[in-house]
Protein backbone atom coordinates (compact mmCIF):
# COMPACT_ATOMS: atom_id res chain seq x y z
CA UNK A 1 0.00 0.00 0.00
CA UNK A 2 1.37 3.36 -1.00
CA UNK A 3 1.63 6.76 1.23
CA UNK A 4 -0.88 8.10 -0.35
CA UNK A 5 -3.46 5.33 0.29
CA UNK A 6 -2.43 5.18 3.75
CA UNK A 7 -3.30 8.60 4.24
CA UNK A 8 -6.61 8.23 2.92
CA UNK A 9 -7.48 5.42 4.94
CA UNK A 10 -6.24 7.04 8.27
CA UNK A 11 -8.34 10.08 6.63
CA UNK A 12 -11.23 7.47 6.53
CA UNK A 13 -11.18 6.73 9.79
CA UNK A 14 -11.18 9.53 11.26
CA UNK A 15 -13.57 10.70 9.56
CA UNK A 16 -16.06 7.73 10.37
CA UNK A 17 -14.65 7.78 13.93
CA UNK A 18 -16.08 11.85 14.43
CA UNK A 19 -19.34 10.63 12.40
CA UNK A 20 -19.64 7.67 14.48
CA UNK A 21 -19.32 10.03 18.00
CA UNK A 22 -21.63 12.24 16.77
CA UNK A 23 -24.36 9.92 15.91
CA UNK A 24 -23.94 8.06 19.12
CA UNK A 25 -24.21 11.18 20.56
CA UNK A 26 -27.99 12.11 19.02
CA UNK A 27 -29.20 9.00 19.79
CA UNK A 28 -28.54 7.71 22.91
CA UNK A 29 -27.60 10.57 24.55
CA UNK A 30 -30.53 13.35 23.76
CA UNK A 31 -28.88 15.71 26.98
CA UNK A 32 -25.40 15.00 25.97
CA UNK A 33 -26.91 16.58 22.78
CA UNK A 34 -28.40 19.76 23.86
CA UNK A 35 -25.26 19.90 26.39
CA UNK A 36 -23.03 19.51 23.05
CA UNK A 37 -24.63 22.47 21.22
CA UNK A 38 -24.63 24.50 24.38
CA UNK A 39 -21.14 24.22 24.60
CA UNK A 40 -20.47 24.92 20.70
CA UNK A 41 -22.72 28.16 21.20
CA UNK A 42 -20.45 29.05 24.20
CA UNK A 43 -17.49 28.80 21.87
CA UNK A 44 -19.04 30.77 18.67
CA UNK A 45 -20.04 33.33 21.02
CA UNK A 46 -16.32 33.43 22.24
CA UNK A 47 -14.76 33.40 19.50
CA UNK A 48 -16.92 35.67 17.16
CA UNK A 49 -17.80 38.53 20.25
CA UNK A 50 -16.59 41.27 18.47
CA UNK A 51 -19.15 40.47 15.81
CA UNK A 52 -21.91 39.86 17.76
CA UNK A 53 -21.89 42.05 20.56
CA UNK A 54 -23.86 45.17 19.28
CA UNK A 55 -21.49 47.47 21.51
CA UNK A 56 -18.11 47.30 22.95
CA UNK A 57 -17.56 45.64 26.42
CA UNK A 58 -16.92 49.01 27.94
CA UNK A 59 -19.17 51.49 25.79
CA UNK A 60 -20.63 53.69 28.35
CA UNK A 61 -23.96 54.96 26.67
CA UNK A 62 -24.25 58.49 28.75
CA UNK A 63 -28.03 59.05 30.25
CA UNK A 64 -29.11 55.59 30.02
CA UNK A 65 -27.89 54.39 33.43
CA UNK A 66 -29.47 51.27 34.57
CA UNK A 67 -31.76 51.39 31.81
CA UNK A 68 -34.13 48.15 32.05
CA UNK A 69 -34.50 45.96 28.94
CA UNK A 70 -35.56 47.50 26.04
CA UNK A 71 -35.24 47.61 22.07
CA UNK A 72 -32.06 49.26 22.41
CA UNK A 73 -30.70 47.38 25.30
CA UNK A 74 -32.01 44.14 25.27
CA UNK A 75 -31.09 42.87 28.86
CA UNK A 76 -30.76 46.26 29.87
CA UNK A 77 -27.44 48.61 30.82
CA UNK A 78 -25.68 48.81 34.31
CA UNK A 79 -25.16 51.55 36.66
CA UNK A 80 -22.13 53.23 33.96
CA UNK A 81 -25.16 52.67 30.93
CA UNK A 82 -22.79 50.12 29.55
CA UNK A 83 -25.33 47.41 27.54
CA UNK A 84 -25.13 44.17 29.61
CA UNK A 85 -26.04 41.79 26.33
CA UNK A 86 -22.46 43.04 24.87
CA UNK A 87 -20.83 42.51 28.14
CA UNK A 88 -22.40 39.04 28.85
CA UNK A 89 -20.97 37.85 25.32
CA UNK A 90 -17.51 39.05 25.79
CA UNK A 91 -17.62 37.58 29.34
CA UNK A 92 -18.41 34.05 27.11
CA UNK A 93 -15.02 34.73 25.69
CA UNK A 94 -13.15 34.71 29.50
CA UNK A 95 -15.02 31.36 30.43
CA UNK A 96 -13.91 30.10 27.14
CA UNK A 97 -10.09 31.44 27.78
CA UNK A 98 -10.32 30.36 31.18
CA UNK A 99 -12.41 26.89 30.86
CA UNK A 100 -10.41 25.49 28.19
CA UNK A 101 -6.10 26.73 28.81
CA UNK A 102 -7.25 26.27 32.63
CA UNK A 103 -8.41 22.52 31.87
CA UNK A 104 -5.61 21.94 29.54
CA UNK A 105 -2.87 23.24 31.92
CA UNK A 106 -4.87 21.14 34.74
CA UNK A 107 -4.57 17.69 32.37
CA UNK A 108 -1.11 18.55 31.87
CA UNK A 109 0.07 18.56 35.28
CA UNK A 110 -2.31 15.51 36.04
CA UNK A 111 -0.52 13.15 33.33
CA UNK A 112 3.26 14.13 34.23
CA UNK A 113 2.56 13.82 37.92
CA UNK A 114 0.18 10.69 37.61
CA UNK A 115 2.24 9.16 35.19
CA UNK A 116 5.72 9.45 36.45
CA UNK A 117 4.53 8.25 39.93
CA UNK A 118 2.24 5.50 38.98
CA UNK A 119 4.64 3.91 36.37
CA UNK A 120 8.20 4.62 38.58
CA UNK A 121 6.48 3.67 42.00
CA UNK A 122 8.77 2.90 44.69
CA UNK A 123 10.21 5.68 46.76
CA UNK A 124 9.29 8.43 44.33
CA UNK A 125 5.45 7.55 44.54
CA UNK A 126 5.36 6.93 48.12
CA UNK A 127 6.65 11.00 48.23
CA UNK A 128 4.83 12.10 45.65
CA UNK A 129 1.42 10.66 47.01
CA UNK A 130 2.30 12.28 50.40
CA UNK A 131 2.07 15.75 48.83
CA UNK A 132 -1.09 15.19 46.96
CA UNK A 133 -2.70 13.97 50.12
CA UNK A 134 -1.48 17.34 51.77
CA UNK A 135 -2.53 19.12 48.84
CA UNK A 136 -5.73 17.62 48.77
CA UNK A 137 -6.33 18.21 52.84
CA UNK A 138 -6.34 21.95 51.73
CA UNK A 139 -9.47 23.82 50.89
CA UNK A 140 -9.31 24.51 47.59
CA UNK A 141 -10.82 27.83 47.11
CA UNK A 142 -8.82 29.30 50.02
CA UNK A 143 -5.81 28.16 48.63
CA UNK A 144 -6.73 29.88 45.53
CA UNK A 145 -6.92 33.23 47.21
CA UNK A 146 -3.98 32.84 49.06
CA UNK A 147 -1.59 32.29 46.07
CA UNK A 148 -3.72 35.17 43.90
CA UNK A 149 -3.10 37.63 46.69
CA UNK A 150 0.49 36.99 46.39
CA UNK A 151 0.96 36.85 42.65
CA UNK A 152 -1.79 39.69 41.91
CA UNK A 153 -5.26 39.24 39.70
CA UNK A 154 -5.10 38.17 36.56
CA UNK A 155 -6.69 35.73 33.64
CA UNK A 156 -3.16 34.15 32.99
CA UNK A 157 -2.26 33.96 36.83
CA UNK A 158 -6.12 32.80 37.42
CA UNK A 159 -5.82 30.01 34.70
CA UNK A 160 -2.13 29.29 36.12
CA UNK A 161 -3.45 28.67 39.81
CA UNK A 162 -6.46 26.95 39.12
CA UNK A 163 -4.63 24.63 36.36
CA UNK A 164 -2.23 23.80 39.12
CA UNK A 165 -4.25 23.05 42.40
CA UNK A 166 -7.17 20.91 39.73
CA UNK A 167 -3.97 18.66 38.42
CA UNK A 168 -2.42 18.18 41.46
CA UNK A 169 -5.96 16.75 42.58
CA UNK A 170 -6.29 15.15 39.68
CA UNK A 171 -3.11 13.20 39.33
CA UNK A 172 -4.54 10.69 42.03
CA UNK A 173 -7.32 9.60 39.28
CA UNK A 174 -4.27 9.15 36.26
CA UNK A 175 -1.83 7.48 38.71
CA UNK A 176 -4.60 4.75 39.43
CA UNK A 177 -5.25 4.05 35.46
CA UNK A 178 -1.39 3.77 34.62
CA UNK A 179 -1.06 1.05 37.46
CA UNK A 180 -3.67 -1.15 36.37
CA UNK A 181 -2.20 -0.30 32.11
CA UNK A 182 1.50 -1.16 33.33
CA UNK A 183 0.44 -4.73 34.78
CA UNK A 184 -0.74 -5.72 31.31
CA UNK A 185 1.37 -8.53 29.44
CA UNK A 186 1.94 -5.91 26.72
CA UNK A 187 3.86 -3.67 28.56
CA UNK A 188 5.80 -6.35 30.58
CA UNK A 189 6.84 -7.52 27.24
CA UNK A 190 8.17 -4.22 25.89
CA UNK A 191 9.89 -3.92 29.06
CA UNK A 192 11.56 -7.25 28.66
CA UNK A 193 13.16 -6.52 25.11
CA UNK A 194 14.83 -3.53 26.35
CA UNK A 195 12.27 -0.37 25.36
CA UNK A 196 13.25 3.26 26.84
CA UNK A 197 10.76 4.16 29.46
CA UNK A 198 9.91 7.38 27.44
CA UNK A 199 8.95 5.32 24.73
CA UNK A 200 7.10 2.96 26.99
CA UNK A 201 5.32 5.70 28.57
CA UNK A 202 4.67 7.52 25.04
CA UNK A 203 3.59 4.63 22.81
CA UNK A 204 1.97 2.13 25.90
CA UNK A 205 0.90 3.75 28.41
CA UNK A 206 -0.55 7.12 27.29
CA UNK A 207 -2.69 5.81 24.47
CA UNK A 208 -4.17 3.22 27.40
CA UNK A 209 -5.09 6.15 29.62
CA UNK A 210 -6.99 8.07 27.05
CA UNK A 211 -10.39 7.42 28.05
CA UNK A 212 -9.65 8.79 32.04
CA UNK A 213 -7.77 11.60 30.67
CA UNK A 214 -10.43 12.53 28.46
CA UNK A 215 -13.27 12.25 31.37
CA UNK A 216 -10.95 14.03 33.47
CA UNK A 217 -10.30 16.73 30.97
CA UNK A 218 -14.46 17.19 30.52
CA UNK A 219 -15.31 17.27 34.45
CA UNK A 220 -12.58 19.97 34.44
CA UNK A 221 -14.07 22.31 31.93
CA UNK A 222 -17.18 23.60 33.96
CA UNK A 223 -14.99 23.39 36.92
CA UNK A 224 -12.83 25.90 36.13
CA UNK A 225 -15.42 28.18 34.51
CA UNK A 226 -17.26 28.10 38.01
CA UNK A 227 -14.03 28.23 40.07
CA UNK A 228 -12.96 31.35 37.64
CA UNK A 229 -16.60 33.21 38.26
CA UNK A 230 -16.07 32.03 42.33
CA UNK A 231 -12.74 33.83 42.63
CA UNK A 232 -13.78 36.85 40.64
CA UNK A 233 -16.99 37.83 42.54
CA UNK A 234 -14.87 37.13 45.83
CA UNK A 235 -12.68 40.04 44.18
CA UNK A 236 -9.44 37.69 43.53
CA UNK A 237 -10.20 36.77 39.72
CA UNK A 238 -9.91 39.10 36.86
CA UNK A 239 -10.15 43.19 37.89
CA UNK A 240 -12.20 45.54 36.10
CA UNK A 241 -13.31 46.69 33.93
CA UNK A 242 -13.05 43.36 32.15
CA UNK A 243 -16.19 41.19 31.23
CA UNK A 244 -16.35 38.35 33.75
CA UNK A 245 -19.44 36.65 34.66
CA UNK A 246 -18.51 36.83 37.79
CA UNK A 247 -17.18 39.66 38.40
CA UNK A 248 -20.44 41.16 36.94
CA UNK A 249 -22.51 39.51 39.91
CA UNK A 250 -19.94 41.30 42.30
CA UNK A 251 -18.99 44.87 43.39
CA UNK A 252 -22.07 47.38 41.51
CA UNK A 253 -23.85 43.95 40.48
CA UNK A 254 -24.66 43.21 44.20
CA UNK A 255 -25.28 46.73 45.14
CA UNK A 256 -28.22 47.54 42.31
CA UNK A 257 -29.44 43.56 42.76
CA UNK A 258 -32.56 45.03 43.82
CA UNK A 259 -32.28 48.41 41.81
CA UNK A 260 -31.78 46.89 38.79
CA UNK A 261 -32.26 42.95 39.15
CA UNK A 262 -30.92 42.48 35.51
CA UNK A 263 -27.39 43.41 36.15
CA UNK A 264 -27.14 40.33 37.90
CA UNK A 265 -30.18 37.60 36.47
CA UNK A 266 -28.91 37.58 33.25
CA UNK A 267 -24.99 36.96 33.78
CA UNK A 268 -26.22 34.48 36.55
CA UNK A 269 -28.46 32.65 33.97
CA UNK A 270 -25.60 32.45 31.41
CA UNK A 271 -23.03 31.08 33.80
CA UNK A 272 -25.86 28.41 35.01
CA UNK A 273 -26.88 27.40 31.60
CA UNK A 274 -23.20 27.10 30.52
CA UNK A 275 -21.65 24.91 33.15
CA UNK A 276 -24.63 22.31 32.93
CA UNK A 277 -24.83 22.22 29.62
CA UNK A 278 -20.60 21.48 29.34
CA UNK A 279 -21.56 18.89 32.65
CA UNK A 280 -24.29 17.00 30.13
CA UNK A 281 -21.99 17.03 27.16
CA UNK A 282 -18.71 15.88 29.22
CA UNK A 283 -20.92 13.11 30.89
CA UNK A 284 -22.33 11.80 27.41
CA UNK A 285 -18.79 11.96 25.74
CA UNK A 286 -17.73 9.85 29.10
CA UNK A 287 -20.05 7.45 28.51
CA UNK A 288 -19.47 7.27 24.46
CA UNK A 289 -15.64 7.15 24.68
CA UNK A 290 -15.00 4.67 27.38
CA UNK A 291 -14.41 1.55 26.08
CA UNK A 292 -15.41 -0.32 29.40
CA UNK A 293 -19.33 1.37 28.51
CA UNK A 294 -18.72 0.78 24.45
CA UNK A 295 -21.79 -1.65 23.90
CA UNK A 296 -21.94 -2.87 27.46
CA UNK A 297 -25.16 -2.29 30.29
CA UNK A 298 -23.54 1.58 29.63
CA UNK A 299 -24.41 2.33 26.37
CA UNK A 300 -28.35 3.24 25.95
CA UNK A 301 -28.87 1.34 22.85
CA UNK A 302 -27.50 -1.65 24.31
CA UNK A 303 -29.68 -1.60 27.55
CA UNK A 304 -32.78 -1.37 25.21
CA UNK A 305 -31.44 -4.50 23.25
CA UNK A 306 -31.00 -6.23 26.16
CA UNK A 307 -34.28 -5.72 28.39
CA UNK A 308 -36.37 -6.10 24.81
CA UNK A 309 -34.86 -9.75 24.90
CA UNK A 310 -35.73 -10.46 27.98
CA UNK A 311 -38.98 -9.55 27.66
CA UNK A 312 -39.80 -12.21 24.49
Amino acid sequence: MTDSSSERVAETKRHSWLVGFLIRLVKEKPLGTVGGIITLLLLLTGIFADFIAPYGVNEIHMGDYLAPPSARFWLGADNLGRDILSRVIFGARISVIAGLAGSIWATTVSLIIGVLSGYIGGKLDLIVQRFVDAWMSLPSIILMMVIIAIIGPGLWQLIIVMGLTFGVTGSRLIRSAVISVKENVYVQAVEAIGCSTPRILVRHILPNIMAPTIVLFTTRVPNVILIEASLSFLGFGIPPPAASWGGMLSGMGRYYMLQAPWMVIWPGLALAIVVYGINMFGDAARDILDPRLRGGVGRYGARVKKEATIKK
